[in-house]
């Protein structure tokens, strides 16, 4: 399919990966889908070597699949790598949380007011690419003042998966709302220093995942490679 960004950014070869990690995110690229290198090259204006590595990386993310001799096909999510990057998010960010609330000063509360009004922002454009990015600096904020910043990239290594997930369930509007909705209350008990809280708050934050999987499967079932995880006791 076109691949409608690529154009216009231009031919940096930087470009081949992010595009396309972006459009299976997205779901501009959908489970199945075919996508050629010849085809990839044309539309970047650049030779197959990038758009070769860009398949590589894009295959080790686990996002797409290569079939040899067959061809170059977006993988379905796998929901036993969403779940256990669930369980890793949960089990280090409950408890960054809690050194966040104990620890959090005016000037951190400040930038993560900021945090939240650009989710505001986002969520009134209905811009669910604008509030991931929002999302994803306000949770790297929260871990680098509980005084863990190398947690986070501990994090980035494992949720390729649940990502997937996370994208496709903020294209619905009532759902990016809802989760800006969890991310202030978050921050107004970290700002209270209330860790109990805090951390009860981003348990429930982080668990809305295997419901995000179920209202996907509901009409996308070919989106997923197995059975729904279902949420820890």
């Amino acid at each position: 399919m076109p691949l409608p960004h690529a154009a216009a950014r231009g031919p940096r070869l930087h470009d081949v990966y992010d595009v396309l990690r972006r459009a299976i995110l997205n779901g501009e690229l959908r489970p199945g889908e075919a996508l050629s290198e010849t085809k990839t090259a044309a539309q970047f204006g650049v030779s197959r070597t990038p758009v070769r590595d860009a398949i590589r990386r894009l295959s080790d993310d686990g996002f797409l699949r290569v079939i040899p001799q067959v061809g170059t096909y977006v993988a379905p999510i796998q929901l036993a790598a969403v779940a256990d990057s669930q369980f890793v998010r949960e089990t280090l960010e409950c408890r960054t949380i809690r050194l966040a609330a104990e620890r959090l000063d005016p000037a951190q509360a400040a930038t993560l007011d900021r945090h939240l009004a650009a989710q505001e922002r986002a969520v009134a454009a209905n811009d669910a690419d604008a509030f991931f990015a929002a999302d994803e600096a306000m949770h790297a904020d929260l871990i680098r003042i509980a005084g863990r910043p190398a947690v986070w990239n501990l994090i980035l290594d494992v949720k390729a998966q649940l990502d997937r997930v996370r994208c496709l369930s903020l294209q619905s509007a009532d759902w990016l709302a809802m989760i800006f909705e969890q991310h202030r209350s978050i921050i107004d008990r970290a700002r209270a220093h209330d860790a109990d809280g805090a951390e009860e708050a981003m348990r429930a934050h982080l668990r809305t995942v295997f419901d995000a999987v179920e209202r996907i499967a509901a009409t996308n079932r070919e989106y997923f490679e197995d059975s729904p995880p279902q949420p820890p006791r």
